[in-house]
């Protein structure tokens, strides 16, 4: 596709417009999501600009998300100390809408364009319900269900939802039992500024998973150990083998378990993290299993929670992925820095790279493996809890020799986001 630049930047001045009206005839009020609205406290105790943490909201979730008075501030007095219940239910939402002028579009596997928007009413982006509580005085839950998100109406998909004990049989050992995201032993994507995501995360497939995960700190060292079914949140086979009617599912499709790991420390202000995981998963078919293994390091930095840095590097191995007996690697990564200028500005840069390897030229769609894009991201804050989004994503990476055939970068991905971000 031929990008013509007077159009693109043309449909991005009136977008713009439309915004700039927006935040100008816009009434906000004044809402504090779940855990500020139980403990009555303003958002920015834990957030340097929501949703990024600040050191007390790390520590905060740190310590099985609650504070020390928990029982009395946020629990029904029954005189039953056997029973903790909440006041009310504890409950937030959070809201995305946006208007996106892009480059890219939707293709089918012919390489036929099936839907070529260069400008987007992407509104509502999302809906998410989250909840979360102490239950007792070691055990925790949370979770948060998404509607309608990136405009499928009519469904709903439920992501992080988790059972929290910190200490197993009174070991000083933590564990998560339940649905999570494996990369949030390094870098949560939930809590990043940008709109743009933590590619390399996605396309490594150390995102969701159902599992278990046990972490404890030795002295200056924070260790984590997990093993997850490795197939995703969203299979579920009937079990019908003993007969008719039975009511069991099968959440994994076999026995093959993925193991993963992170050894992390600090060295003075700068935290640093080893990461690897073994698995298995499909191969590029879908007909069997291969195994899969990735190595990460991560490296971030927090000054004065005004200044906020990260690097993420991947390196990745597929056996037998796309041909029996041969191994696939590929690398990539990402790096980024939020500043928070005061309560009502915050600045983002995010550059996010990956090298499609040995997967370069295999006529396969994992040629799109290939990425690098450079993201700037202004966040107005209107109250502590909404915020406006205007983001730049400027596409570094050539595209391919053949872009009418359906895979690998076929076309540009830039685009000019602006929008609202709300929790409440």
């Amino acid at each position: 596709m031929r990008v013509n630049y007077h159009i693109f930047f043309k449909q991005t001045a009136q977008n713009l417009t439309l915004l700039i009206f927006g935040i100008l005839t816009a009434q906000t009020a004044q809402a504090n999501p779940a855990f500020a609205r139980q403990y009555g406290m303003s958002c920015i105790t834990c957030h340097a600009a929501f949703p990024r943490l600040n050191s007390f909201g790390e520590q905060f979730l740190a310590d099985n998300i609650r504070l020390p008075n928990w029982r009395e501030q946020i629990g029904v007095d029954t005189g039953d100390e056997q029973l903790m219940l909440p006041k009310f239910p504890q409950l937030a939402f959070r809201a995305q809408a946006y208007v996106q002028t892009r480059e890219s579009e939707a293709q089918d596997n012919s390489g036929v364009t099936t839907a070529n928007p260069d400008s987007d009413f992407q509104a509502p982006y999302l809906i998410k319900l989250l909840a979360g509580s102490p239950l007792s005085e070691h055990i925790s839950y949370y979770f948060y269900a998404i509607f309608a998100e990136k405009g499928g109406n009519g469904e709903t998909i439920v992501e992080d939802a988790w059972i929290t004990h910190d200490d197993v049989f009174g070991s000083g050992v933590g564990m998560i039992l339940g649905q999570f995201q494996v990369s949030d032993l390094m870098f949560p994507r939930e809590v990043r500024l940008t709109v743009q995501d933590y590619i390399p995360y996605r396309m490594a497939g150390i995102t969701y998973e159902r599992g278990v995960t046990f972490d404890a700190d030795v002295g200056p060292v924070s260790l984590a150990l997990g093993i997850v079914n490795g197939n995703g949140i969203e299979a579920n086979a009937k079990i019908n083998s003993p007969g008719f009617g039975r009511p069991d599912r099968a959440f994994d499709n076999d026995s093959a378990k993925s193991v993963f790991g992170r050894i992390g420390g600090e060295l003075g202000p700068v935290r640093m993290g080893l990461f690897g995981l073994d698995g298995k998963q499909q191969d590029a078919t879908g007909t069997r299993n291969t195994g899969k293994q990735v190595l990460g390091v991560d490296v971030s930095g927090n000054h004065n929670d005004r200044v906020f840095w990260f690097v993420q590097l991947l390196q990745n191995r597929w056996d037998d992925f796309l041909v029996q007996g041969q191994t696939a690697e590929w690398n990539g990564g990402f790096a980024g820095v939020d500043y928070i200028h005061d309560d009502r500005w915050a600045y983002s840069l995010l550059y996010s790279y990956a090298d499609a390897n040995d997967l370069a030229n295999s006529g396969t769609v994992y040629e799109g493996i290939d990425l690098n894009t450079f993201t700037v991201t202004t966040s107005y804050y209107f109250m502590r809890n909404i915020k406006g989004i205007i983001e730049i994503n400027v596409d570094l990476q050539s595209k391919d020799s053949n872009p009418n055939d359906g895979i690998g970068h076929d076309t540009k991905e830039g685009y000019f986001l602006l929008g609202f971000d709300t929790a409440f």
